[in-house]
C-alpha cells in the first residue's frame, strides 16, 4: 500500500456504494476477502480507499468512484489534515487558473521531482495574487495606499514596527508550502488538476471547501448565502471592501465587481482559505491577514467603500481594558459586555466618508441598557441608518431573530439624518417557519428589505407597511432606553389580512372539513390473519423490480429545481428547498409515481410523488424507491412500507436518533391485480390524511388571526350574548 494512501471509514464506504452502514458491517462478516482495517480503532476502523474501491468493483457494487469523490476522500485522508490539504489544493488551483502553462510544464515530472519544483511555481503565482513575499513569508505586500498593517500569525508583527529598510513587516497569509510539505500532497494535487479540468478551478475549490465545512459544522460559525447576499445588496457597489471577521470569505465573495477585497480573521487557517477563495473567484485585488481585528488591526489606514461583518457574539475578552483609549471609540467606550458595539465602531473607523457598513448583530445589541449611550450617539450623529430584524433561522445561532445594522460614516459637512429605518421581516409571508433555516423565503425577504431601504435611502423617510417597515424620527427613539428593536416601534399589521381574509379562511376550512368527512374511511371488514409470502425492498431492488436512490446529492451554480425536503415529506407540503451552491452536480430528480421515504426518525411515513412533485430534486435524509411499471404498484408499495411494525423491525438505534434501513422493509408478494386493490385503499387513506392536514393548517391560521384581531382592536367581538334581552328587561323594570 502507498505510504500516503487515503483511509476511509465504514460510513464513507456506505456512501460510495449507496447503502446503509449495516450493509458494510454485513460485508465484513460474510466476505473473507473484504479489505482488512489499516487504522482507526476497534469500534471505528479505517480502510485503505484503493483496496475498498477494488473490492467494491470486483463485487459489482461499484462501477467507478466519481472523480470528485476520489479527490474528497484523498483530501480528508491527508496526513497533514484537511485544512493543510485545502491550502495546498487552493494554491495549485490558483496556478491552473492564472498560469496554466506552469502546471503543464511541471505536471509530467515524477512525484518526487514535482514536489521539488512546485514551491517555485506556487511562489510565483502567490506573489502575483497576494503581493511580494518569499517562501519564508517575511516580505510584505502593499496596501492600496502604499502602507501595510500588522497581520502575522502571531498577531503582533507589523503593528507600527518598522521592518528592514524602515518598512513595516507583514507576513503573507498564504505562504508557499515547501517541498517536504508537498510530498504528501502530490497524488491529491494531480487528481485536483484533473477535477478542475472538468469543473473549473473556482468550482473545484468551492466544492471541496463546502464539503469540509459541511463535515465540520461545529468547528466554524458560517454566514449562510441568503443573509450574505442581502448584506452585500444593502452595502451596494464597492471598489474597496473589508470584512474584519471574514471567516471563510462568504460576505466578501457576495459583493459584485472586481475591486479590492480585504479580509482579516483571528484564525490563520480561515484567513488563508478566504484569501485563496477570493483569489480564485475573480481578478479582484485580495489582501487577507491573520490576527484579531480589534486588538491588532491589519488595515489601520484603510478607507473602504463598504464594510461587511458577521462578528463573534457575546465576547467578554474582546480587549476592553487594553483598548480603553483607542481612537476608534468615537461614539463611546463599549462596555465589557458590548463587544458587538466595539465591532460596529471598528467598522465605522474603516469606512470612507459616506461609506456603508452592514453588520449581522444579536437582537440584544438593540436593547441592552449597557449600550444605550453608544446607540444614542450613533443616532444623533446619523451613523446608524437602519435596523432590520431577520426571522429565526436566518444565520447562526439559528434559534433567535438576528438583526442587520446598516451604518453610514458621517462626513464633516453631512447633516445628521432625522429618521431611522426599522424593518421586521417576520411579517413577510412565509417567514414564520419556527427557525427552520433551510425553508426561509429569501427572495421575498430580499424584496421587502431592499424595497424599504432603497426608498428610505433616496427620500430619508418611509411611510412603510404595517408590521413590516417604517421610518421613525430619531427624537422618538432617544428616550431612557434607546430601544431599537423594530417590533417595538412598528404598527401591527391587520390580522391575517383583515376580516375579509379571515372570512375566506373560515369558508375554506368549512369546505375542507366537509371534504374530510366525505373521505372518512368506512368501517373495515374483519379478516383472518394474513399468511403472505414476504419479500424485502433489498430483494426487489436486486431483482430489478425497483430502483433505489439516496437523496442529498446535487449542487448548482445556476437556476435549479426545487428540492423535496424531509420536512416537506413529513408535513405533506410541496417541495420547498433549494440546492446548495457549488459546481454543478446532477441531483436525483423525482418522477410521478416514485415513493419517497424519510430515513431519520421520521416515523412510519412514505409519500407517493405526484405531478406536483415531478421534476423536484430529492433532498437529504430521504430515500427514493422507483417501482418498475407492471411489476409494482406505487400506492401498494407506499402503503405497506408505512406499517408501524415494518418500520420498527427495519430501524436501528445505534445513536440517539433512529435510522431506517429501507432495504430491510418488507411487503407481501402479491399479483398486480391484488396490489392495485390494496393500492386504491391506500390512495383513499392518503387523500383523507391530506384533507385532515389542510384542515389543521387552516384551523390554526383562523385561530391565530382571530386572536390577533381581537387583541389589537382590528376585529370586534360583537354584542354580548343575551345583551338585547337583558336591555329590554331592564327597560321594563324601569318603566314599572
Amino acid at each position: 500500500m502507498p505510504e500516503h494512501a487515503t483511509e476511509v471509514t465504514a460510513a464513507t464506504i456506505a456512501r460510495l456504494a449507496g447503502v446503509g452502514r449495516a450493509a458494510v458491517s454485513n460485508w465484513r462478516r460474510r466476505h473473507a476477502d473484504f479489505p482488512q482495517p489499516v487504522g482507526g480503532t476497534d469500534t471505528s476502523p479505517a480502510f485503505a480507499l484503493c483496496e475498498v474501491e477494488q473490492w467494491l468493483r470486483d463485487q459489482g457494487k461499484l462501477a467507478e468512484v466519481p472523480l470528485r469523490e476520489r479527490v474528497w476522500q484523498q483530501l480528508t485522508g491527508h496526513p497533514g489534515g484537511a485544512v493543510t490539504a485545502l491550502v495546498h489544493t487552493g494554491c495549485v488551483l490558483l496556478v491552473l487558473r492564472h498560469r496554466p502553462e506552469l502546471w503543464r510544464e511541471v505536471s509530467p515530472l515524477a512525484d518526487a521531482a514535482l514536489a521539488e519544483r512546485l514551491p517555485d511555481v506556487l511562489d510565483a503565482v502567490l506573489a502575483e495574487r497576494f503581493g511580494r513575499g518569499g517562501r519564508d513569508g517575511r516580505d510584505c505586500w502593499d496596501c492600496q495606499d502604499g502602507r501595510v498593517g500588522q497581520g502575522g500569525q502571531d498577531g503582533r508583527e507589523g503593528q507600527g514596527q518598522p521592518g528592514p529598510g524602515g518598512r513595516p513587516v507583514h507576513r503573507r497569509t498564504v505562504n508557499t508550502p515547501g517541498a517536504a510539505e508537498l510530498a504528501a500532497s502530490v497524488t491529491l494535487l494531480r487528481a485536483v488538476a484533473e477535477f478542475a479540468a472538468d469543473a473549473g478551478a473556482q468550482d473545484a475549490f468551492e466544492f471541496l471547501l463546502g464539503r469540509h465545512l459541511d463535515a465540520n459544522p461545529r468547528q466554524y460559525t458560517l454566514t449562510p448565502q441568503g443573509p450574505a447576499d442581502l448584506m452585500a445588496a444593502l452595502a451596494g457597489p464597492a471598489a474597496t471592501a473589508l470584512d474584519p471577521a471574514c471567516g471563510t470569505g462568504t460576505l466578501l465573495r457576495a459583493l459584485p465587481g472586481a475591486g479590492a477585497r480585504h479580509g482579516q480573521d483571528a484564525d490563520p487557517d480561515l484567513a488563508a482559505l478566504t484569501g485563496l477563495r477570493l483569489a480564485l473567484a475573480g481578478p479582484a485585488t485580495v489582501r487577507t491577514a491573520a490576527a484579531d481585528s480589534l486588538r491588532a488591526d491589519a488595515f489601520p489606514e484603510l478607507a473602504a467603500d463598504a464594510v461587511l461583518c458577521h462578528p463573534p457574539f457575546n465576547e467578554r475578552a474582546w480587549g476592553h481594558d487594553e483598548l480603553a483609549y483607542d481612537p476608534r471609540w468615537e461614539y463611546g467606550l463599549p462596555a465589557r459586555t458590548e463587544s458587538e458595539l466595539a465591532w460596529v465602531q471598528h467598522a465605522l473607523a474603516r469606512l470612507r466618508e459616506g461609506g456603508t457598513a452592514v453588520l449581522l448583530m444579536p437582537p440584544a445589541a438593540a436593547s441592552r441598557r449597557s449600550g444605550r449611550r453608544i446607540r444614542a450617539d450613533l443616532l444623533r450623529r446619523g451613523a446608524l441608518r437602519a435596523v432590520v430584524a431577520l426571522p429565526p433561522g436566518a444565520a447562526p445561532p439559528y434559534g433567535i431573530p438576528l438583526h442587520l445594522w446598516v451604518l453610514r460614516k458621517p462626513g464633516v459637512t453631512t447633516r445628521p439624518a432625522g429618521e431611522l429605518l426599522l424593518v421586521d421581516t417576520s411579517g413577510v409571508e412565509g417567514a414564520a417557519v419556527d427557525g427552520a433555516r433551510d425553508r426561509l423565503p429569501w427572495p421575498a425577504l430580499h424584496r421587502a428589505v431592499l424595497d424599504a431601504w432603497t426608498a428610505f435611502d433616496r427620500d430619508a423617510t418611509l411611510t412603510g407597511q404595517p408590521g413590516v417597515s417604517r421610518s421613525v424620527p430619531v427624537i422618538e427613539l432617544l428616550d431612557a432606553d434607546v430601544d431599537l428593536a423594530p417590533a417595538r416601534h412598528l404598527p401591527p399589521p391587520a390580522a391575517e389580512g383583515g376580516a375579509a381574509a379571515l372570512d375566506a379562511v373560515r369558508e375554506r376550512l368549512d369546505s375542507t372539513l366537509r371534504t374530510a368527512a366525505g373521505l372518512t374511511p368506512a368501517a373495515p371488514a374483519p379478516a383472518p390473519g394474513a399468511r403472505w409470502s414476504l419479500t424485502t425492498v433489498g430483494e426487489l431492488a436486486r431483482a430489478g423490480a425497483l430502483l433505489l436512490h439516496p437523496g442529498g446529492a446535487g449542487t448548482s451554480d445556476d437556476a435549479s429545481p426545487a428540492v423535496l425536503t424531509e420536512h416537506d415529506v413529513l408535513a405533506g407540503t410541496a417541495p420547498s428547498g433549494t440546492l446548495p451552491e457549488g459546481p454543478p452536480e446532477e441531483p436525483v430528480l423525482i418522477r410521478a409515481g416514485d415513493v419517497v421515504v424519510p430515513v431519520l426518525g421520521g416515523g412510519a411515513i412514505a409519500r407517493v410523488a405526484t405531478e406536483t412533485d415531478a421534476g423536484a430534486a430529492l433532498g437529504r435524509n430521504l430515500q427514493l424507491l422507483r417501482p418498475q411499471p407492471g411489476a409494482l404498484d406505487p400506492w401498494f408499495l407506499a402503503g405497506f412500507l408505512r406499517g408501524t411494525a415494518n418500520h420498527r423491525q427495519a430501524s436501528s438505534h445505534a445513536t440517539t436518533a433512529s435510522r431506517l434501513d429501507v432495504r430491510r422493509l418488507r411487503l407481501p408478494r402479491l399479483p398486480l391485480a391484488d396490489q392495485l386493490r390494496y393500492g386504491e385503499h391506500f390512495r383513499a387513506l392518503a387523500a383523507f390524511e391530506d384533507a385532515l392536514r389542510l384542515a389543521g393548517r387552516l384551523g390554526e391560521q383562523l385561530v391565530r388571526g382571530l386572536h390577533d384581531g381581537l387583541t389589537d382592536g382590528t376585529l370586534d367581538p360583537g354584542p354580548r350574548k343575551g345583551t338585547e334581552e337583558g336591555d329590554a328587561g331592564q327597560a321594563r323594570a324601569s318603566s314599572g
